[in-house]
């Protein structure tokens, strides 16, 4: 069988100490930072950008690079996913008023606070939020 890498660009927006969180159509068992997949040829950034804006309708301001998660899904694909820092965090306060081409992947779109039941993935990421350590002068990596 052919394996392969997916790379994938995430969203850390952050708003009065809530976190965006979404739960996709395919599953909606977990929340995830919104985001997506690399397209060939692209900047990891600019997908990023371009996923935001599908998914919410709001570009991005990119900040820093806080977390790289590194997993296998499956015996034949292996995921390596950047979560980038969005400094607008104030800015999807209204997203449902925004066009987005994407809605569709979405099951759900949540604000959470760290002391909401709410099961995100990938679990270190959930821990650090819940302990208010997000936000770090480091790159964290997390291989689950």
């Amino acid at each position: 069988m052919e394996k392969k890498i997916i790379v994938r660009a995430r969203a850390i927006i952050l708003n009065n100490n809530k976190l965006l969180v979404v739960k996709h159509s395919h599953d909606s068992s977990f929340a995830a930072l919104p985001g997506g997949h690399l397209e060939w040829g692209e900047d990891i950034k600019e997908c990023l950008s371009r996923e935001i804006v599908e998914e919410l309708g709001i570009n991005p301001e990119i900040g820093r690079l806080l977390y790289v998660n590194n997993f296998t899904e499956k015996d034949t694909e292996q995921s390596v996913e950047f979560f980038f820092e969005v400094t607008n965090g104030y800015a999807y306060k209204d997203f449902e008023n925004h066009t987005r081409t994407h809605a569709y992947e979405l099951a759900d779109i949540l604000w959470i606070e760290p002391n909401d039941l709410v099961n995100i993935l990938p679990k270190e990421f959930e821990e650090d939020f819940k302990l208010g350590k997000i936000i770090s002068d480091q790159v964290r990596y997390i291989h689950s």
